[in-house]
């Protein structure tokens, strides 16, 4: 299986990435310049975290404009798979490949800690090796990391089996921000 990382100005995780598929997991990958125009021969991509473009209008709002996001939606339109992390699952989203958005956190501060996340499916190729309900601690970084979509289009997510994480407490009880249900998702997978 071969991975591509995503290169855009601003990017700053495309290293850890690089390391991560060819160290940890042990397969090729190469980098892909947000000014590319194919994917051909990756069979799957990462858009990784940073501040693409800087990130100075809106989140991702730029970054959705480069050439490679044509591709990008191209790829996954055809079935390939695309793991936005941080920055890059800002850009999913203002590309349109992901529904919803993402807004400011709440009390608009930029929130570096960890939290924890409950595993709420096990049917995609990124968690098929978990248990469903898996309890992960793992680290976050970020000032616009609060998921929103329409009651409509977070109804058809959670039907969809589209959630794959979610914000949970250590003991695996869902938090919710001011008690606003559509604000408990974290992450999504595109629907094929």
């Amino acid at each position: 299986m071969k991975f591509g990382v995503v290169i855009f100005p601003g990017s700053n995780c495309e290293h850890d990435c690089y390391y991560a598929i060819e160290s940890v997991i042990g397969q090729p990958v190469e980098f892909i310049w947000h000014q590319d125009t194919s994917l051909k021969g990756f069979d799957a991509v990462i858009l990784p975290g940073g501040f693409a473009y800087g990130d100075y209008l809106r989140t991702g709002a730029l970054a959705k404009f480069s050439p490679v996001m044509k591709a990008v939606a191209d790829f996954a339109r055809k079935g390939g798979l695309v793991f936005g992390i941080c920055n890059g699952f800002q850009i999913l989203t203002e590309a349109g490949l992901l529904p919803g958005a993402l807004l400011r956190n709440v009390g608009l501060k930029y929130v570096c800690k960890f939290l924890h996340l409950r595993t709420e499916t096990t049917e995609t190729p990124y968690t098929n090796l978990m248990g469903k309900g898996q309890l992960l601690r793992i680290p976050i970084g970020h000032g616009d990391g609060n998921f929103f979509a329409e009651a409509e289009t977070l109804k058809r997510i959670e039907n969809n089996g589209q959630v794959v994480f979610r914000y949970v407490t250590a003991d695996g009880q869902i938090t919710r921000i001011r008690t606003d249900p559509v604000r408990t998702c974290l992450a999504a997978q595109t629907a094929n």
